[in-house]
């Protein structure tokens, strides 16, 4: 089945680290550029990085940048998400996603058509 898988969610806290993975099952992810989303109950789903095919990264929310780093593992078939300084209004669900495309398209969710199911990051003491 097509999918993407994400893991590597859990309880944080501030100022610590994370990173969450993304794995493509059925499809070789290299093909496709990648992107992380995150969704706070009751708030629109928000764009947070993405890397194209080539390895090019676009910030989507300039309160990660420099914080939040994203990145690919060939090998694996797996996307990251590397969040350090985190910080209590971090907490979210974070998903990652694809529009199929080989470039960054947009940090706009009606834009990618599959996502994975999602993983919580809570950023608590």
């Amino acid at each position: 089945q097509v999918q993407l898988v994400e893991s590597g969610g859990g309880l944080v806290q501030p100022g610590g680290s994370l990173r969450v993975s993304c794995t493509a099952s059925e499809f070789t992810l290299d093909d496709y550029a990648v992107a992380w989303f995150r969704q706070v109950a009751g708030k629109e789903r928000e764009g947070i990085l993405c890397i194209s095919t080539s390895d090019f990264t676009t910030t989507y929310t300039d309160s990660v940048r420099g914080r939040f780093f994203i990145t690919r593992d060939h090998v694996k078939n797996t996307v990251y998400l590397q969040m350090n300084s985190l910080k209590p209004e971090d907490t979210a669900v974070y998903y990652c996603a694809t529009a199929r495309m080989s470039t960054c398209v947009s940090g706009l969710p009606l834009f990618y058509n599959l996502w994975g199911q999602g993983t919580q990051v809570t950023v608590s003491s």
